[in-house]
């Protein structure tokens, strides 16, 4: 009989977990026209998980790239939620639905030179899978936001996000990106920021970071007592 190695625990993250540098977060087609036909998903819900993933993108200085599709001739403008976290970026207005498939988009993800892509937008069986199964297919690892992402149905969403992890994507929530990127509650650099990230988009979670602060005061603090 062999034995087996037992495995040693070492106070180190997973090689899978994301942090602010080790990706490129990519939101596509989070427009009006797209929403309204998005019923996987409520559309408040919707936004608001949008809005969490942008500002906790731009919290930890993720390179970010927008996207859109026909934003002046039918699909609309980006929500402004997206828009107000990043102020100074240029979203890229595309023609084709497999974002992927513009030049423009794969000149910017060779520029920033990350091998993660995280993803989230409307729709999931299109404009999202897309661009997941083309990045995958050339050697990139790909997580999608799935509860920023919306379809027409919840078959055609549930659907498209199994097709994704059956080809290799790594499925996650909007919160859970903002809170695998602070992951530390020790982080003093990011950690004022992330709470109010929290506490504006992150929904009874958010409530209750506003109410422990309101009850507690300065005490408040999921990094334990202050010294």
């Amino acid at each position: 009989m062999t034995s087996q190695k037992v495995p040693t625990a070492t106070a180190t993250p997973g090689k899978t977990l994301l942090n602010g540098a080790d990706h490129t977060l990519i939101m596509i087609d989070h427009q009006s026209q797209m929403t309204f036909a998005t019923k996987s998903i409520d559309t408040t819900i919707l936004r608001n998980n949008a809005a969490l993933v942008a500002h906790a993108a731009a919290e930890f200085k993720v390179p970010t790239i927008l996207t859109t599709v026909a934003e002046k001739t039918f699909s609309g403008p980006i929500f402004s939620e997206i828009k107000e976290a990043f102020p100074d970026v240029v979203a890229i207005d595309r023609t084709s639905m497999n974002t992927w498939e513009d030049p423009r988009i794969a000149v910017r993800v060779n520029e920033i030179g990350k091998g993660r892509i995280v993803l989230a937008g409307l729709w999931t069986s299109v404009c999202i899978v897309g661009p997941a199964l083309s990045a995958l297919d050339q050697g990139f690892e790909v997580y999608v936001i799935t509860d920023a992402s919306g379809d027409i149905t919840e078959e055609a969403h549930n659907q498209a996000v199994t097709r994704m992890v059956q080809a290799g994507a790594r499925p996650m929530t909007s919160l859970q990106y903002l809170l695998e990127l602070q992951r530390d509650w020790a982080r003093s650099e990011t950690y004022d920021h992330t709470n109010r990230t929290a506490m504006r988009f992150g929904g009874a979670y958010g409530i209750g970071i506003s109410y422990a602060r309101a009850v507690l005061g300065e005490h408040a603090s999921e990094a334990g007592a202050k010294k």
